[in-house]
């Protein structure tokens, strides 16, 4: 017979990847719903606790789902079937499905969202953009917020943002730019999910180029202005802004992987990456140009 690990053993190798007293205080992280004792056959990854991810899940036969976002990221009161959290929470009990979360104890990760988002676009010689690691923890000196390294070879602004998303999941959006598309990049700083409030981590790091998501008109804006006074239009930092979905959704291979060697001891365990793409923006419609 084969043997599987329980949810318990899960939990505890996700815990040891992901080290909950890495995540941001305001964070939700750990188990969301299932029985530790429970065995665990398939383990279904995921960006997003969503009605589709547990349409696949159920479809599957999955025990457990991975998933990078919260589902309950602010204390709630119930968990009823009358509001579409709690009809997910109840539809995940009733199948015997877990959901366990890691959020920003997985941004700041070795292999972790910052390290496959780095991977996938290319950079080498890389280290964390804003260290975690408190004095003394040399274990921890790969953890950290987001990830700043060098392309192997510099290349144009044009040429690096078609390879990044070349690299990331289809959207809508796609991958917008800021810069001088024919200036030359080479130091480059990552940061999966929302990464305007690092605009100075990314200035002291000196890179040249910064690829995130969610970027807001005003901090963009004066980022850019403050880059064109000080070093005129070729000066950085340049601005490479993608889907929040999208710079998550690397994590995820590395995630089943990590975890199936990591359980390799306790017990065999299927695992899946959803393709479902998760990302609200259905459509975008280009603005006329006017002369």
């Amino acid at each position: 017979m084969t043997a599987h690990p329980t949810l318990a053993d899960v939990v505890r190798t996700l815990e040891a990847l992901y080290p909950p007293s890495t995540a941001e205080g305001w964070d939700a992280v750990g188990l969301v719903t299932g029985d530790p004792a429970q065995p665990v056959r398939k383990i279904l990854f995921a960006v997003d606790p969503v009605a589709t991810v547990a349409d696949e899940a159920i479809e599957w036969g999955a025990d457990l789902i991975v998933t990078h976002h919260p589902l309950f990221l602010r204390p709630v009161h119930s968990i009823a079937a009358t509001t579409f959290k709690g009809s997910l929470v109840h539809r995940l009990v009733r199948a015997g499905i877990g959901l366990y979360v890691a959020h920003t104890n997985a941004d700041a990760a070795p292999r972790g969202v910052a390290d496959a988002l780095a991977d996938a676009i290319g950079l080498v010689d890389r280290s964390p953009l804003v260290p975690s690691a408190p004095d003394g923890a040399a274990h921890l000196a790969e953890t950290g917020i987001g990830r700043v390294g060098r392309l192997e070879e510099p290349t144009t602004l044009r040429a690096f943002a078609e390879r990044v998303a070349a690299a990331l999941p289809a959207t809508e959006q796609g991958v917008r730019v800021a810069g001088d598309l024919d200036a030359t990049v080479s130091t480059v700083a990552v940061v999966g999910g929302s990464g305007d409030s690092l605009f100075d981590a990314v200035r002291s790091a000196g890179a040249d180029v910064y690829v995130t998501a969610d970027l807001r008109h005003h901090p963009a804006s004066e980022l850019r202005e403050r880059a064109e006074f000080e070093g005129g239009a070729a000066g950085g930092p340049f601005l490479v802004d993608v889907a929040h979905f999208a710079s998550e959704w690397p994590w995820l291979r590395y995630a089943a992987a990590d975890l199936t060697g990591q359980l390799a001891d306790t017990g065999t365990v299927d695992t899946r990456v959803s393709v479902r793409r998760t990302d609200p923006w259905t459509a975008r419609i280009g603005s006329a140009h006017r002369a």
